[in-house]
């Protein structure tokens, strides 16, 4: 590439006003991206694939949660879900409407692009899903390891302002940035990568990626490390206290640390793999328009393709882990009750500790 068109493209990602630059920098865009345009249908059918297996599984575990009258118990863990499915619902309507690969025009085309082509209501239920995951990590972490300070003060109401501030909180946050940083150039959507001023560009993908992925995942970290600490502990004060039950709180005690051992791991280790391509990508897209990324090409496609299955595979995870969920799925595969396993209560209330 020479100079000069590296210039115009630098200044066509800095959102200039000039729309000649623009069309100029979109030209050679277009044809590199009429090349790869196969790749990215595959692609783009792949994510709406995982939207719709995302949706069904999402909405059986809130059936479920629901049936096993759990709703109540734990809202936080219903509005996760609540979230992945709003996420896989917009995620079948954006890329279903990216496979149309229908031109955008006029003021229609505009508001297509700033709400559903540039992926915007799909990010709010992302945005709130990683939010979620914060606040369960710390409901949990305070009923375990402060339980009488979470009996006196933590409150239902909490829960529920909770809760509506991180949808409320999402959508103000994604629609301020989609608004400042997309725009439709020669009929196609920019979305999340088109700066006025490229500084805060820059500012925002840094902010972006450590408050996306390594805060939440330090938190995550954290929280669930020391409910495990503190399960250690209780587990040695009751095997002191009950001696003659030694075996079986010992064999009890080795389960729950087991269940919470791998739900740590697996929770935080696949949210860390899954997401991490995506906010490197998303880092480099703001940080240096000169290496020709942006959100239209198949290596956005293929890193987003991994995001989404945390997000489609998160259900299967409740699915597997938390025991009343399970039994009504169970049931409801064989058509038939299934008992309550002896212990299970107990069980149950540190496994959903760490979902």
């Amino acid at each position: 590439m020479s100079e000069e068109s590296s210039t115009v493209l630098h200044l066509s990602v800095a959102m200039t006003t000039d729309q000649a630059e623009m069309s100029q920098t979109t030209s050679g865009r277009d044809v590199s991206s009429s090349s790869s345009r196969g790749a990215v249908m595959y692609f783009e059918m792949a994510v709406v694939i995982i939207g719709v297996i995302g949706t069904a599984a999402n909405g059986l575990v809130i059936y479920a949660l629901v049936a096993s009258k759990q709703h109540k118990k734990h809202a936080l863990i219903v509005n996760q879900n609540a979230l992945d499915l709003y996420s896989c619902i917009f995620l079948i309507i954006t890329y279903g409407m990216k496979l149309l690969n229908t031109r955008l025009t006029g003021s229609l085309g505009y508001w297509l692009c700033m709400l559903i082509a540039s992926e915007n209501l799909l990010w709010v239920g992302v945005y709130g899903s990683f939010c979620n995951l914060t606040v369960i990590a710390a409901e949990r972490y305070l009923k375990v390891v402060h339980p009488i300070w979470s009996q006196n003060h933590l409150h239902k109401w909490m829960i529920y302002s909770a809760m509506a501030f991180i949808w409320i909180s999402a959508f103000i946050h994604q629609m301020a940035v989609a608004f400042k940083s997309s725009a439709v150039i020669d009929g196609a959507c920019y979305g999340f990568s088109i700066w006025k001023n490229p500084a805060t560009g820059v500012a925002y993908g840094i902010f972006y990626f450590f408050a996306a992925f390594f805060i939440i995942l330090a938190i995550c970290l954290f929280c669930y490390w020391r409910i495990l600490l503190a399960i250690r502990r209780q587990a040695r004060v009751m095997a002191g206290h009950h001696a003659t039950g030694s075996s079986t709180t010992q064999s009890q005690s080795s389960q729950i640390q087991s269940n919470i051992i791998k739900t740590m791991i697996l929770v935080c280790a696949f949210y860390a793999i899954a997401w991490l391509p995506l906010n490197i990508y998303y880092l480099l897209i703001n940080i240096n328009p000169n290496l020709n990324l942006s959100l239209l090409d198949s290596a956005y496609y293929s890193v987003i393709f991994i995001a989404f299955l945390y997000t489609c595979a998160n259900p299967f995870i409740y699915a597997f882990k938390f025991d009343p969920v399970r039994r009504i799925l169970v049931a409801l595969i064989l058509c038939k009750k299934v008992s309550q396993p002896a212990g299970g209560s107990v069980i149950q209330t540190v496994e959903m500790a760490h979902n």
